[in-house]
């Protein structure tokens, strides 16, 4: 019995990968593993690149049946009817039509025997490397890496594979497998040696890298110090490699070879949005403004450019950054920003200096502490007055996104908690914002994906004159409420007044579909609610908005354009529109 696995035409070229009395998953395996399919994919194989791919094909065929356990194999590769291995590969047709790649692969095998040694405490060998399971070589490949790997951890940088016997036994379709390890002896970090000349000073190379000397060698301390230094940006490329022969006092030094990155970058964007108008913004950045990687970064935005939401807003601010300051996962930073921003409920011109302290604590998880001065010139509803406040702002970010312009899996939290003190006042008061998000993907590549965020936000000890507007809160706009005008819920005053709200919540929804390679459509609806007094206390009012939105792919993230509608009195007759670089959340 022959089942028919893949027939791929292109062109005038068919591939055909046969299995006798297989089962669907080998004849699939086999199909993906030939080369003939492969190539008879492409619309410009000629018939020499067939011809070729096709005589690769025996070898190819029987790695792969040596992979899944069967070692009986026969293959056999008609190209038009003729034996592939007796066409020559210089006199060969200038044509090819067909090709056939016929596989009898025999009976499985099993092991009688899996053995390894020796193998260090805790290590974790496949469950398929066993007595009585299937006998593919791939498993005893694995077997072996995960031996290495084992002794690798213990701190024997050094282990080698000692030796590997293999021996089939065809009558009763067994396979003996024996792997025997050298650990060799345990090792200690050594030095850190710089091999190539870098714009970075030595010694701010191995302060960031963090290399452990004279603790035990550990692959993923080696890993964490080759991802700091890609962290610094001032490195196109680390490679971090262990020195050929240990020391005589039982230390392994450690050889960088770093490639400098260019220096200085700028980057611009812009979005735009039916009320708010277009937003410009763009960015200057040295990576190793002293020779340690500190990183200057100078931003400049302008805002409300044709927008009918306030004036024209402005911002300007730089952040100066310093890696490996107290540990090499902390890094020391100096920032200052002067803003104005001219909405319709205020006008507020803020200039805001201070410092701080961030951390990295593992892949997914950062903080962020510091010390700032804000002063700050409000016209509001409530007046106009100057407020001089003293900030502890403090971050803390979990992030485990699989891409965070366009995520499928995953969730993300901020949180920021801001104690404050109003300098003239005198009156404690505190600030908290939170953004959770997650994502969940259904289909084989994620063509539907469902997006949730909920923001929540209080201010509390404070009166509404202690604290400035951009503090406090407002819903309405890309950010929070799409379909619902910018910043249009606040807290109303009375008299046509208004200002922000010292609570805050908002719920978003989205549903994004994709329908070809680069575009997706999406459906969304959010929810908002500003209140007068913090949590727990007071009333406040609630808007919502929904619409749908196409993304497109542009490969280094999604273009993102935006209908939307209130859902409320003016839901239907009014519309606001968005148009953005990566998904709204």
């Amino acid at each position: 019995m022959f089942a028919l696995l893949s027939v791929r035409p292109v062109m005038a070229v068919e591939a055909t990968v046969q299995v006798q009395g297989a089962s669907e998953d080998l004849g699939e395996f086999l199909s993906r593993s030939s080369l003939s399919v492969e190539t008879a994919e492409s619309e410009d194989a000629t018939a020499q690149d067939i011809l070729a791919a096709a005589r690769a094909d025996y070898a190819r065929m029987v790695g792969a049946l040596y992979d899944a356990g069967y070692y009986g194999g026969v293959v056999s590769i008609r190209v038009d009817g003729r034996e592939a291995a007796d066409i020559s590969p210089i006199a060969g047709p200038s044509r090819v039509n067909r090709v056939v790649v016929i596989v009898q692969p025999g009976s499985p095998f099993t092991f009688s025997r899996a053995a390894i040694g020796p193998v260090a405490p805790e290590t974790e060998l496949p469950e398929g490397y066993a007595r009585g399971q299937r006998a593919g070589a791939g498993v005893i490949r694995r077997a072996a890496e995960a031996g290495v790997t084992g002794w690798r951890e213990a701190g024997h940088a050094k282990v080698e594979l000692d030796g590997q016997s293999i021996t089939a036994d065809h009558r009763n379709s067994t396979l003996a497998s024996e792997i025997r390890l050298s650990p060799g002896p345990r090792l200690r970090f050594g030095d850190l040696i710089i091999t190539r000349p870098s714009a970075v000073r030595a010694s701010r190379i191995q302060a960031i890298a963090g290399l452990p000397s004279g603790k035990v060698f550990s692959p993923e301390e080696l890993e964490d110090a080759s991802q700091r230094l890609r962290r610094t940006g001032a490195f196109r490329s680390v490679v971090l490699n262990e020195a050929e022969v240990p020391n005589p006092d039982g230390t392994l030094d450690i050889q960088a070879e770093v490639l400098d990155a260019k220096p200085r970058r700028i980057g611009f964007g812009a979005e735009i949005a039916s009320l708010e108008g277009l937003t410009l913004s763009g960015f200057w950045l040295h990576r190793n403004l002293l020779g340690g990687a500190e990183r200057l970064r100078i931003e400049g935005e302008v805002g409300g450019i044709g927008g009918d939401s306030g004036g024209i807003d402005y911002r300007l601010s730089a952040r100066f950054e310093r890696p490996a300051t107290f540990t090499p996962d902390t890094t020391a930073f100096l920032e200052a920003r002067a803003e104005e921003l001219d909405e319709e409920e205020y006008r507020q011109r803020t200039f805001e200096i201070g410092g701080g302290v961030s951390h990295i604590f593992s892949d997914e998880l950062e903080g962020e502490i510091g010390i700032s001065y804000q002063y700050a010139d409000i016209d509001d509803d409530l007046g106009s007055r100057t407020n001089e406040l003293l900030l502890l702002p403090a971050k803390l970010t979990f992030d485990n996104r699989d891409d965070p312009l366009d995520a499928t899996e995953g969730f993300y939290v901020g949180l920021e908690a801001t104690p404050f003190l109003a300098l003239d006042a005198g009156d404690p008061a505190f600030r908290l914002y939170a953004d959770a998000r997650t994502y969940v993907g259904f289909g084989e590549e994620d063509t539907i994906v469902l997006a949730g965020r909920t923001q929540i936000g209080s201010v509390s000890g404070a009166s509404l004159l202690d604290v400035p507007p951009d503090m406090l809160f407002f819903s309405g706009g890309s950010n929070t409420v799409r379909g619902q005008p910018y910043q249009s819920l606040g807290v109303d005053l009375g008299g046509g007044n208004t200002s922000g709200g010292r609570s805050f919540l908002a719920f978003s929804g989205e549903v994004r579909a994709r329908v070809a390679d680069a575009w997706q459509v999406v459906g969304f609806a959010d929810t908002g609610y500003v209140g007068r007094d913090s949590f727990g206390s007071g009333t406040g009012d609630w808007h919502s908005g929904a619409g749908f939105g196409i993304r497109y792919d542009t490969g280094i993230g999604p273009v993102r354009f935006d209908v939307a509608t209130p859902l409320d009195g003016d839901a239907g007759q009014d519309y606001e529109f968005y148009i953005g670089i990566g998904q709204a959340f």
